[in-house]
């Protein structure tokens, strides 16, 4: 591998993966308004908001941190009142209770107007207008959550990067490598550990969640369950049940809307989490070095990544399938695991949670994430013992990488109609 070449991987890991606070869809929403609210240098009498049916999806049912309150609504208020676009994913992170009250009655007022995009194929697009004393201004951002590809005040336009291919990606990914599942290997076994560390930084931040999950019960506390007096009886104190805390303690905190911060990954804050914690939290249990914890989280991570180019963003497939094949093989490695045992990880794990589907962003997504959890656990047990899922089962192939295409060939494609019916079913209860 050229030193060029590991440089772009490694510019590509720091740009994907992120902190944010709150969930990454309302955050994308309030960024889009609060730059839209910049350029119209006043505050809007009226915000028009148009979104893509997985935006929309994502962002219906997830608190908004330091309001008590869910849903796009309010986090498009704070986007109005206190967002800061240069602030990115953490845009709200400014949220205080007189930005809430004066949030609230803009609602009231009904100065906010949300609906859906008619006739776009894009997964992830925001249209934020806002309308003030006879100025309007428009901010458009598509791809990725914080791409902005369109901005004008009062008609004039002040970027006009608007592509109408609804498969580009950002602009980060076409300056990149095609990655591999072996590529993705070699990088995180051989690049110099010390270009590498900074990949702590999600343990760091992951970590500060996770303490403020002791302080208040958040969502619906499956980190309590999992190691309460009942959870402890069924499931016990083990390496499994302290990562399942671990990364479910975390979720409950983020969807629960608190104001604190998670690493993302490729614009997800859970698929962050998954790819971190169980990773993390094993390698303590186990007592690997500082150096395998690093390695195994750039493997996780950087798989994450790899597959989410060729899934998407968004789509119909839940991002902890993802993420949980990423958290497998990182800790296959801590384990042990030569490369072909971390091919037979993530062909388990892809092979057991592949239909799981999205259904919006929740408090409940920490349930699924325990799923992932346990699967990956599971898997990378079974990945030492060299067991694996075979080329005659499903949708899994003699070769790794066409049996990653095959998963998100079914979570792009496949299931549309699928993430169309969810989507029904979610805005007409």
């Amino acid at each position: 591998m050229s030193s060029v070449e590991e440089e772009k991987i490694i510019q590509l890991i720091k740009s994907e993966v992120v902190r944010a606070v709150g969930c990454t869809e309302p955050a994308a929403v309030a960024l889009c308004v609060a730059k839209a609210v910049e350029t119209l240098g006043e505050t809007p009498q009226k915000i028009n908001v148009l979104l893509s049916a997985n935006i929309l999806k994502n962002a219906m049912g997830v608190g908004i941190p330091n309001t008590g309150m869910v849903g796009l609504p309010i986090a498009v208020a704070m986007g109005a009142l206190v967002g800061r676009s240069e602030y990115g994913l953490e845009v709200l992170k400014d949220v205080n209770p007189d930005a809430v009250r004066k949030g609230q009655q803009m609602i009231e007022n009904k100065a906010i107007n949300i609906a859906l995009k008619p006739d776009i194929s894009d997964v992830l697009y925001i249209e934020v207008e806002c309308l003030a004393n006879n100025n309007s201004a428009v901010a458009i951002i598509r791809n990725s959550h914080t791409n902005f590809v369109y901005l004008t005040k009062n008609q004039q336009v002040i970027i006009d990067n608007n592509q109408h291919d609804s498969t580009l990606s950002d602009k980060s990914s076409t300056t990149i490598p095609e990655l591999n599942f072996r590529l993705v290997y070699d990088f995180a076994m051989q690049t110099d550990i010390d270009k590498l560390r900074f990949i702590l930084e999600s343990v760091e931040t992951d970590m500060i969640a996770l303490r403020e999950s002791k302080r208040f019960i958040y969502g619906h506390s499956v980190a309590q369950s999992v190691g309460g007096t009942v959870g402890k009886k069924i499931f016990g104190s083990s390496i499994l049940t302290r990562a399942l805390e671990h990364t479910t303690a975390v979720c409950d905190v983020r969807m629960g809307g608190a104001n604190v911060a998670v690493m993302s990954n490729s614009g997800s804050g859970n698929q962050g989490i998954t790819a971190t914690m169980p990773v993390y939290s094993f390698a303590i249990d186990n007592h690997n070095s500082e150096e395998s914890l690093v390695r195994a989280l750039i493997l996780s991570n950087l798989l994450v990544i790899y597959i989410k180019q060729s899934l998407g963003r968004l789509s119909a497939l839940c991002g902890c399938v993802v993420a949980s094949t990423g958290a497998t093989c990182g800790v296959t490695y801590l384990m042990g695991g030569s490369y072909e045992q971390i091919t037979f990880a993530a062909k388990n794990m892809m092979s057991t949670l592949a239909g799981m589907i999205c259904d919006g962003a929740k408090p409940s997504c920490s349930l699924k994430i325990s799923s992932g959890v346990a699967t990956a656990m599971l898997s990378a047990v079974m990945a030492i013992e060299n067991k694996s899922v075979t080329a005659i089962e499903g949708i899994i192939d003699n070769d790794i990488d066409r049996s990653i295409l095959n998963l998100t060939e079914i979570g792009k494609d496949a299931m549309l109609e699928t993430d169309r019916k969810v989507l029904d079913i979610m805005v007409n209860k």
